[in-house]
C-alpha cells in the first residue's frame, strides 16, 4: 500500500512538472532543419525568454543529424551557450543523437537572450588534408530540437511590462467599425509586432476575437472599447492624453503539446494535452480622446520609448518621433554593421566564411548598381602558399582575388540589377592552401578577418525607369510625403493589409515612414499627383477613375490571361476572393500603388496580396499582382501593347440575357419545328387516307 501511495505521489509530482513546462521547438522559432558543412562550421539560435520562464531547472535538447560517411569517433561537436562552453563531446554511433544540456543563470545574455551556438568538427578520412572541401562532411541542426522551459513560480505579473510585452503577443484587435485612427493603431502595433517575431500576426474585429487567443494588443479610443474591455483599464487618460496600458491577469488554458520522439530510429511525433495557469495580457493602445489617441498611436512608431517603458502604463502628454529624420536623408552608402554584418575572426585552412544579408529597400532608392567594398585583414602567406579572397552574391561567385603576403585586405566589387535582388545573401570566403600540402600545422597559422564597420555596400546610381515595378517597392515610396488612402465601406477589411505595409515601408535600417491616413471621399484635388498614393480601394471606388495611367482600370470589364498557357487568370466578374494590386507613375511622376479585392473574404484578400508584393520577386518588370485564395501569385508587366489584358466591351441587357438563355432558346426552337413537322405530317397523312377512301 505504501509502495501504491508513493507511486501516485510520484506521478502526480512529474505532472505537476510537465504542466509547468514549455517546450519551444526550433521550427516554432523559424529555423527549418539546418545542415553545418565543411571540417569545421557553426549555427547560431537566438531566442527571447520572457520574465516568467525560469532559466533554473530549463533545459536544451538537441537533436543532431550528422553525415552517414562521417567518422563519428573522430568527429566532434560543440555547444557554446552566452559565448561560453557548455558541451563537447565525441559524436556518438546514433543516427539522430540527442544533446541535452540543463541551463543556468549565466546562459542568459542581457535583455534575457539565450544564445544558442553549435559548432563542428568533422572528419570523413582521418586525414585533415584529404578532408578539405569534401561535400559529405556536414551535420543537421534538426527543427524538432527544442527548448524545455520551465516556469518561474517566484514570477509574478509585475515582470512583465509595457517594454518585453510585445514578444509574446500574436493578435491585434481592433474595433469592428474602424476609423482611420484605428487603421493606423492596427498598422503601427503590425509593424512593431513584425519586427519582433517570425510567427504570422492575427487582426481580429473586438466581436471576433476567438476565445483561445489571450494574449494582444487592443486599439481604440477609450470611448469606443467594450464596456468588459474598459472596465480593466485602471488609469483615466484626461484629454488630450494617449495611454498605454497593460492589463493582466491569470488564466487557464488547455493545449496540446507535441514532441518528437525517435523510435526505431525514425521520428515519431507523440501528442499530450496541458492544462495551466498562463498570464492573458492585453495591451491597450488608446485615448482620452481623439488628439490623444493619435498620441498614443504616435509612441507606438517609437521604438525608443517603447524600450524605455518599464511600468504597466504610460500615460502621454506629448508625442513625436524625435528619431525621425528627412525622408530624404541620404543612405546610399551603408556599412556591413549598419546591416547587421560582424567582424568574426577566422582561423583554419580550406573555406572560412562570413555571411551577411541587405535588402533595396535599405538604401534610399532602388539601385542602379551596387559597389560592394571589403575591408580586413589577414595572415600574410609564405611563399607557396596560396590564398584567395572570394565574394558570393546570392549563392554566385562574383568576385577571386589573390591573398599576398601584406595581409591587407582592400577590395571591391560593383554589381549591376540584374545580379541584386529585393533580398540579398552577400558571403565573404577566405581559402587558404598551405604550400606542399602542409596543412596539419596550419589551422593555427592563418586567420582573416572582414573588418565590418569599414567594409560597407554603396549604390552608385538610382535605378530609373519608364514604369515603376514590384522590384522598386517599397523604396520607391522613400523619398517625400505618403498619404494611405482607404475606401470607408471596406475600411475594416483593410486592417491586416495597412499593417504589411507600413510594416514594409519601415523595414528597413533607417525605418522613418509615417505615411498620412485618408478615406477616398475626403481626397484633395491635386493629391493624386503632389504625394506618393498607397491606395486600398473597393473595385468600385469612384476614386478609381481618377487615377493617371494605370495598368488596368477597374471601372472597365477586362480579363488577365497566363502568357505561358492562355488561361484566364483574372476576370472582373470572379466571385472568388482575389487580390489585386498595380503600382505606377502618377500624373506628377509620384509613386503610386493601388490594392483592390474581391470576392467572399475581402480581408484575406488584402492582407495576401500586400504580403506578396513585399515577397522576393522572380522578375524585374511586374507591375500588377494577383493573388488567389490559395495564396498563389501571379505577376504581370501591363502596358499598352500587352497581349495578356482584355478589355471587354460592356453588353446590352438583350445580349447579356441572349448569353445566358441561348441554349434553352435554341432547344424550344428545336421542340417548335419537330412539333410543326410532326403536325403538318398527320394533316398529310389524314388528307391521303381522305382521298383513297
Amino acid at each position: 500500500m505504501n509502495k501504491f501511495l508513493t507511486l501516485l505521489a510520484l506521478v502526480f509530482l512529474l505532472s505537476k512538472a510537465s504542466l509547468a513546462q514549455q517546450i519551444v521547438s526550433f521550427k516554432s522559432l523559424g529555423h527549418q532543419d539546418e545542415a553545418i558543412y565543411g571540417m569545421s562550421g557553426a549555427q547560431s539560435v537566438y531566442v527571447k525568454l520572457s520574465p516568467l520562464v525560469q532559466i533554473e531547472g530549463s533545459k536544451l535538447v538537441l537533436k543532431l543529424e550528422p553525415s552517414q560517411a562521417v567518422i563519428k569517433e573522430h568527429s566532434f561537436v560543440n555547444v557554446i551557450i552566452n559565448d561560453m562552453p557548455v558541451y563537447s563531446a565525441r559524436l556518438t554511433p546514433d543516427s539522430i543523437e540527442t544533446v541535452t544540456i540543463n541551463l543556468t543563470q549565466q546562459d542568459l545574455s542581457q535583455g534575457r537572450f539565450l544564445k544558442i551556438q553549435v559548432k563542428t568538427l568533422l572528419t570523413v578520412t582521418d586525414d585533415i588534408c584529404r578532408d578539405l572541401d569534401n561535400p559529405a562532411m556536414w551535420l543537421k541542426v534538426k527543427d524538432y530540437s527544442y527548448l524545455s522551459l520551465l516556469k518561474n513560480k517566484n514570477a509574478n505579473l509585475s515582470d512583465i511590462n509595457i517594454s518585453n510585452c510585445f514578444e509574446t503577443k500574436r493578435a491585434i484587435v481592433y474595433p469592428a467599425d474602424p476609423s482611420l485612427n484605428d487603421l493606423k493603431a492596427v498598422a503601427w502595433a503590425y509593424a512593431r509586432l513584425k519586427k519582433s517575431q517570425s510567427k504570422p500576426i492575427l487582426v481580429f474585429e473586438a466581436d471576433k476575437v476567438p476565445d483561445s487567443v489571450k494574449n494582444y494588443i487592443q486599439v481604440g479610443n477609450l470611448g469606443t472599447l467594450p464596456d468588459d474591455k474598459k472596465s480593466l483599464i485602471k488609469v483615466s487618460p484626461q484629454s488630450g492624453e494617449g495611454l498605454l496600458y497593460l492589463a493582466q491577469s491569470m488564466t487557464t488554458v488547455t493545449d496540446t503539446v507535441t514532441q518528437r520522439t525517435i523510435v526505431r530510429g525514425k521520428p515519431v511525433d507523440t501528442k499530450t494535452a496541458t492544462a495551466e495557469q498562463v498570464p492573458a495580457e492585453i495591451l491597450f493602445v488608446t485615448g482620452g480622446d481623439d488628439p490623444g489617441y493619435e498620441k498614443a498611436i504616435t509612441t507606438m512608431g517609437n521604438i525608443n520609448i517603447l524600450n524605455s517603458s518599464f511600468g504597466q502604463y504610460l500615460l502621454i502628454d506629448q508625442a513625436e518621433n524625435t528619431h525621425i529624420q528627412n525622408l530624404d536623408e541620404n543612405r546610399s552608402r551603408l556599412t556591413l554593421k549598419q546591416v547587421g554584418g560582424a567582424s568574426d575572426f577566422l582561423s583554419g585552412v580550406g573555406s572560412l566564411k562570413s555571411a551577411y544579408t541587405f535588402k533595396n529597400s535599405d538604401f534610399d532608392f532602388t539601385p542602379k548598381e551596387v559597389e560592394i567594398h571589403f575591408m580586413g585583414s589577414y595572415s600574410g602567406l609564405n611563399p607557396g602558399d596560396r590564398g584567395y579572397f572570394n565574394i558570393y552574391l546570392n549563392g554566385l561567385l562574383i568576385s577571386s582575388e589573390k591573398l599576398d603576403a601584406s595581409g591587407k585586405l582592400n577590395t571591391s566589387v560593383t554589381i549591376n540589377r540584374y545580379q541584386h535582388h529585393k533580398y540579398n545573401t552577400l558571403e565573404s570566403e577566405f581559402r587558404f592552401f598551405p604550400t606542399n600540402g602542409e596543412c596539419k600545422n596550419s589551422f593555427i597559422n592563418f586567420f582573416g578577418e572582414v573588418d565590418a564597420d569599414k567594409s560597407y555596400l554603396e549604390s552608385k546610381n538610382p535605378f530609373i525607369s519608364s514604369d515603376l515595378s514590384f522590384y522598386q517597392y517599397p523604396e520607391a515610396f522613400n523619398s517625400g510625403t505618403t498619404k494611405v488612402i482607404v475606401s470607408k465601406q471596406i475600411a475594416k477589411n483593410t486592417a491586416g493589409a495597412v499593417g504589411e505595409i507600413v510594416y514594409e515601408l519601415n523595414n528597413n535600417v533607417n525605418a522613418n515612414n509615417f505615411p498620412e491616413f485618408l478615406y477616398s471621399d475626403a481626397v484633395p484635388d491635386g493629391d493624386l499627383k503632389k504625394y506618393n498614393i498607397i491606395a486600398l480601394l473597393d473595385k468600385d471606388d469612384p476614386l478609381m477613375g481618377k487615377f493617371s495611367n494605370p495598368p488596368i482600370k477597374f471601372q472597365e470589364n477586362f480579363r488577365l490571361y497566363n502568357r505561358d498557357n492562355g488561361k484566364t487568370v483574372y476576370k472582373v466578374s470572379d466571385t472568388s476572393s482575389a487580390g489585386i494590386a498595380q503600382i505606377f507613375y502618377g500624373g506628377g511622376n509620384n509613386a503610386t500603388l493601388i490594392v483592390t479585392a474581391t470576392g467572399s473574404k475581402p480581408s484575406d484578400a488584402f492582407l495576401n496580396v500586400s504580403r506578396a508584393i513585399g515577397e522576393q520577386l522572380s522578375t524585374l518588370s511586374s507591375n500588377v499582382c494577383v493573388t488567389d485564395a490559395a495564396s498563389n501569385k501571379y505577376l504581370f508587366n501591363i502596358n499598352k501593347s500587352s497581349d495578356n489584358l482584355e478589355y471587354v466591351e460592356p453588353k446590352s441587357s438583350l445580349t447579356r440575357f441572349w448569353d445566358t438563355y441561348n441554349l434553352y432558346i435554341l432547344l424550344g426552337i428545336l421542340i417548335l419545328i419537330l412539333l410543326s413537322f410532326l403536325y403538318v405530317r398527320s394533316r398529310v397523312q389524314r388528307s391521303q387516307e381522305q382521298y383513297n377512301d
